[in-house]
């Protein structure tokens, strides 16, 4: 199964183009969509859901025209946006409830069975009578996934699900994408790096609507192994070091700034050799559309 996306493109009314000829092959498993904010991630999520039209371009899966035949698609899609309200008064076991009969599953026992097993999956079950309005950031999301398990969907999409989670709260998050990401096709829509290092085997950087690379985080890896160089500068010579190299990204220690540059060759001038990791992949991409130091 496949998730396929084709010279997709969206132009808000205010002239920006959040999506410019995006393409891309999504199979099974976790698939990381890195980018800064205003990438177009957002956009492309939605668009996926169903819930914006593109101008041009087509999305299928698994044979069915995501545009075209946007029921089909509900019916086997699983949701957690950025941001998703809740009723503060409701608790998780009704919610969860009601979420499965506007699913389609009219049966009583049936629902019961299948709340449950989720409430037990995301680790709430023993917070299945409270109300919504008093979960964590943590347990809120949790709960969001549990909302997207219902119907048993094919494809899942998460927007930025770490954001403002604990590091305990977190990992307990990672683990529950991993599993959830066994046999479903699941879309993690992230700037934070350590999400699709830790998740993903797949993975696309894009930014200003344009796709700049996609394939396995170690196949980046390899396209900037050998070219990273870092030194520690004071805050007062930055503009002096990004007109003499290609600054990629830049680190405040101590009052002291670290910088990492890309090169081809050693640069001298004090750089050292540093072993590349995937924030050097994302910043390498990004910093050719995006000046390194506002994102």
């Amino acid at each position: 199964m496949e998730l396929i996306i084709s010279n997709l493109t969206k132009t808000y009314p205010n002239g920006v183009r959040a999506l410019n000829n995006i393409s891309l092959t999504i199979p099974q498993g976790m698939f990381g969509l890195l980018g800064p904010n205003g990438a177009g991630k957002s956009t492309l999520m939605r668009t996926i859901a169903t819930l914006q039209d593109a101008d041009l371009g087509t999305i299928t899966l698994d044979g069915i025209d995501v545009l075209k035949d946007k029921q089909s698609i509900r019916e086997r899609l699983g949701y957690l946006p950025q941001d998703f309200g809740l009723y503060p008064r409701i608790n998780a076991e009704t919610m969860l409830d009601h979420i499965a009969q506007m699913k389609g599953i009219g049966n009583k026992s049936e629902r019961k069975s299948l709340v449950e097993a989720l409430l037990h999956r995301v680790n709430l079950y023993k917070d299945r009578k409270k109300a919504l309005g008093t979960f964590s950031g943590g347990m809120r999301q949790r709960f969001g996934i549990a909302q997207a398990l219902v119907g048993n969907p094919s494809l899942i999409i998460v927007d930025e699900p770490t954001a403002g989670l604990d590091p305990s709260e977190r990992n307990r998050f990672y683990n529950l994408l991993s599993e959830i990401g066994e046999n479903t096709i699941v879309i993690l829509s992230t700037h934070i790096v350590e999400d699709v290092n830790t998740l993903c085997s797949q993975m696309a950087i894009i930014c200003m609507g344009e796709v700049l690379m996609q394939g396995k985080p170690k196949d980046g890896l390899a396209m900037v192994q050998g070219k990273i160089y870092q030194k520690t500068i004071n805050k007062t010579e930055l503009n002096q070091y990004r007109q003499e190299y290609h600054v990629i990204s830049t680190k405040l220690i101590a009052g002291k700034l670290s910088l990492r540059v890309e090169s081809e060759e050693h640069p001298g001038n004090g750089f050292e050799p540093a072993l590349a990791d995937l924030e050097d992949v994302y910043f390498s991409f990004i910093s050719q559309k995006v000046d390194p130091i506002t994102i």
